[in-house]
């Protein structure tokens, strides 16, 4: 997990992205890339790619995750219903409720026997 933060912040950094997005992003590609790790492949392991652009028009950063795991898409669960109290909840869904909520678009795709999973922040 290090390592891809690391990759990542490097680039919004070089880009001058402010701290405050670059938090924003580190907790959403936190929780894409642990549930990708511990779903895509299991109980095997596989690859993941993982890719970082920033664009310029609109100015938004771009990342993209990349398996071929089992194919799963995580935008297609229904939305927790926040309102219930903890107790009430089901388990699961709260993480990419949160991406979805803290991005400004996330995508999810499968092609060629790839998951793909982009997410986009304007920065």
């Amino acid at each position: 997990m290090d390592d891809v933060l690391d990759f990542i912040n490097a680039e919004l950094e070089s880009h001058d992205v402010p701290m405050k997005t670059i938090m924003q992003i580190d907790i959403a590609v936190e929780e894409l890339f642990v549930n990708i790790a511990h779903y895509a492949y299991n109980p095997d392991v596989g690859e993941a790619t993982v890719a970082v652009d920033v664009e310029e028009a609109p100015p938004c950063a771009v990342i993209r995750f990349i398996d071929r795991g089992k194919p799963y898409d995580p935008l297609s669960r229904e939305d927790p219903d926040v309102t219930l109290g903890v107790e009430e909840r089901q388990i699961g869904g709260l993480g990419i409720y949160m991406v979805k909520k803290s991005m400004d678009e996330v995508v999810y795709t499968y092609e060629d026997g790839q998951n793909i999973l982009t997410i986009r922040k304007l920065l």
